[in-house]
């Protein structure tokens, strides 16, 4: 919920809306121009919708940017040998029957780099949201809670713990709470259902 007089594209200044940010949309206007990869415009232009949702190729980095810049550690008794095994598996399984420990190892180094530079990602554009909202609130402190949808989140062992210390390093005056959320869509729309009603019943009053 947002202060009226912060919307500029609606009129009025009293009362307060409930706003889609649309993020999904994010960089469909340039703002990641800055921060894009030869290989993110790659994958943005073979996809089926060009310069639409660029945010998602962007978490999806394409993995031919990291294998030029992995460097492979000469000993691999560091790894799990348990995990490696498991890579090696997922690889036969997708047909790289002839895939060799190094191969496993690249993999493994290259999931660990994509799915870091998605979570951080995610908490820098929830850092800039919440923070303002602290902003615009005059506050020098904002609890807040933060509904949370998508198996990305909810299963990636790192993912949620990267994005939080992100979130931190970047709005450390926003204290942050995740709660996971089940069809967060569907519920997002009977909230803002529920709000209209409320407005509207408050109007007639």
């Amino acid at each position: 919920m947002e202060e009226m007089h912060n919307i500029e594209t609606v009129e009025g200044n009293e009362g307060r809306m409930c706003v889609n940010v649309e993020w999904g949309a994010f960089g469909e206007n340039g703002e990641l121009d800055d921060f894009c990869t030869e290989f993110d415009h790659a994958v943005d232009e073979s996809s089926n919708y060009p310069g639409k949702q660029r945010r998602l190729f962007m978490h999806l980095l394409h993995i031919t940017s990291v294998l030029h810049e992995v460097k492979l550690p000469t000993d691999h008794t560091s790894y799990d040998r348990l995990a490696m095994r498991q890579v090696r598996s997922i690889l036969q399984h997708l047909g790289l029957t002839g895939s060799t420990c190094d191969d496993s190892v690249l993999v493994k180094e290259v999931c660990s780099v994509v799915g870091r530079r998605a979570a951080q990602l995610c908490g820098a554009g929830l850092a800039a949201l919440v923070d303002k909202i602290r902003q615009n609130r005059n506050l020098n402190q904002l609890s807040i809670t933060v509904g949370v949808d998508g198996t990305l989140y909810k299963t990636h062992p790192h993912f949620s713990r990267i994005m939080q210390e992100t979130l931190q390093d970047l709005a450390p005056q926003c204290e942050v709470t995740f709660l996971k959320s089940e069809d967060g869509s569907g519920k997002g729309a009977a909230l803002i259902t529920a709000v209209a009603c409320r407005l509207k019943s408050e109007q007639s009053l």
